[in-house]
């Protein structure tokens, strides 16, 4: 019988940094409008409460054997944020990120998204709508819009975070220290609007806002033992960390211009006059409150080898009844 992998006196600071490290990660979520904060997948007993959408019977997960591969569940949730871009300042509302990890033997990580996305969270209004964000304007066209944006349905704009490549640089240390980036994540935000066309972005595949969060404070720490189905025990086989308290953000990205908004790029060139965009790295702010951040997985993964995912998958459906 292997020695459970959890048990060794190293581990808990192994774990609190991958911990800290997916709580990050969350400083996304702040300006993401894919759903609702509140949605959730499933409803899950006990301790098991805040991993709704972990993807725990994806190959990866279900296929880690507890000790080469040790699977895990992350959660973070913040009820509001901010975020700055160019000349342009959004406050965001509630934001919901989960995944599943996949902790290799060699240090590395493997990152499991839900089915329904790693980030769901309330929409995100531009302040002003387009008066705000390219008016008034010299230019002719852009100048007769304007005009018929007294009608608050036209004037509205809300703001998209979208994933444009696979994140990358995650650094497993940083995630338990302050002023480190722990992890790379290129991005566009898409803008909504009844005068923007569908492809109307900030940031593309090409040249994305590549975020780098960090942690701005250290949070709270919490290790709790519950049993399979949830409920608290101190001799459980399951565990949770919690990190709670900790604001985390960014402010090193650059932010490229607005593209594809229509109009032979004449609404990109108000959008990027009156917003300030393209704007340097050290112009733009990601700012995330009040994080409440968990990662659950097996007590002792090592004991249940090979079959530490199946077990895990197990446990969180009995949770989820």
């Amino acid at each position: 019988m292997p020695r459970p992998t959890l048990r060794r006196p190293t581990l808990p600071r192994a774990r609190l940094a991958a911990f800290s490290a997916f709580s990050a990660i969350t400083a996304l979520a702040t300006f993401a409008t894919t759903g609702t904060a509140t949605a959730a997948d499933a409803q899950l007993a006990g301790s098991w409460a805040p991993f709704t959408r972990c993807p725990v019977d994806a190959p990866p997960m279900a296929g880690a054997d507890g000790r080469a591969t040790t699977p895990q569940c992350v959660a973070s949730h913040s009820d509001s944020g901010s975020i700055v871009l160019g000349n342009t300042t959004v406050t965001t509302g509630a934001s919901d990120l989960q995944l599943g990890v996949v902790q290799n033997s060699d240090g590395t990580s493997t990152l499991v998204p839900p089915a329904s996305g790693t980030i769901i969270a309330d929409s995100a209004t531009i302040p002003g709508g387009l008066l705000g964000l390219m008016c008034p304007s010299d230019i002719p066209v852009i100048t007769d819009i304007c005009k018929q944006l007294d009608d608050s349905s036209l004037n509205r704009i809300t703001a998209t975070v979208e994933s444009v490549g696979a994140p990358h640089d995650f650094a497993l240390a940083a995630g338990a220290t302050t002023g480190q980036p722990i992890i790379a994540i290129p991005v566009r935000i898409r803008l909504k609007n009844p005068f923007l066309s569908d492809h109307c972005t900030i940031g593309s595949a090409s040249d994305p806002v590549v975020l780098r969060p960090q942690n701005l404070t250290q949070p709270a720490f919490k290790i709790e033992r519950f049993a399979a189905g949830g409920s608290p025990d101190p001799a459980g086989t399951m565990s949770r960390i919690g990190l709670t308290g900790s604001t985390q953000g960014d402010s090193s990205f650059a932010v490229p211009g607005a593209s594809g908004c229509g109009l032979l790029g004449l609404i990109d060139l108000a959008v990027n006059a009156k917003t300030g965009l393209p704007s340097a790295a050290g112009h733009n702010s990601v700012t995330l409150n009040d994080t409440h951040t968990y990662l659950g997985g097996l007590y002792a993964p090592g004991t249940v080898y090979p079959d530490a995912g199946k077990i895990l998958a197990q446990n969180w459906h009995t949770a989820a009844g």
